[in-house]
């Protein structure tokens, strides 16, 4: 899916008037008329939310759906109210913390298997381009291309917390029987809380 800036911008504004209708008024923000019709087809699409006091930048809620399961704005809104109240992380977001929290949506690409043996897998990995699923029996953890980028780490470090994120040993990677998908998303956020809306530039290690 394309998505121009103005896509962008109406996205993320989506995701924050639903947070804030869940949190001040108890209600679930509808879907804007007349949005395009792009926009209503189904995507995979995570929320995340940061604290931002002063400096400091923490993690407060990140939730989505990996798969295409659902029209893309219906997503943001069901993302973006469970990012708020029911990330098992986090206490839930309050009222007072509205001005606190800078918004940012990642629309994925579906996911895809990564056929590979496991000496093989980490080659088919590129940090900025990918996210990543780790899948062993019931077991699933995904993380999104964003966090080793921020994170500053390597593919196999990626694999590592991946394996970890889906409650698996961290060198599950290594076993056969753990599979792998990749995808790709388009990020966008706040510049800070409440602040511009820009696209990010995911950029891996040179």
């Amino acid at each position: 899916m394309e998505l121009s800036d103005e896509d962008c911008k109406l996205i993320v504004s989506l995701a924050r008037k639903a947070i804030t209708d869940y949190l001040e008024k108890g209600v679930q923000a509808p879907v804007p008329e007349g949005a395009p019709f792009h926009l209503k087809e189904k995507c995979g699409v995570f929320v995340t939310l940061h604290s931002v006091r002063g400096k400091k930048r923490s993690l407060r809620g990140c939730i989505g759906f990996p798969e295409p399961v659902k029209p893309l704005l219906e997503a943001v809104i069901d993302a973006a109210i469970s990012a708020a109240v029911r990330d098992p992380r986090f206490e839930p977001l309050n009222e007072r913390e509205l001005d606190e929290i800078e918004v940012e949506v990642s629309v994925l690409t579906p996911p895809e298997l990564i056929k590979a043996a496991p000496q093989e897998i980490a080659r088919k990995i590129e940090i900025g381009r990918d996210g990543l699923i780790a899948e062993k029996g019931w077991n699933r953890g995904l993380l999104l291309p964003q966090v080793p980028v921020e994170e500053k780490w390597d593919v196999e470090e990626f694999l590592m917390y991946t394996c970890l994120k889906a409650g698996l040993e961290p060198d599950c990677w290594w076993d056969p029987r753990t599979k792998f998908y990749s995808f790709q998303a388009i990020v966008f956020g706040e510049e800070g809380p409440k602040g511009q809306i820009k696209r990010r530039r995911l950029q891996g290690p040179s």
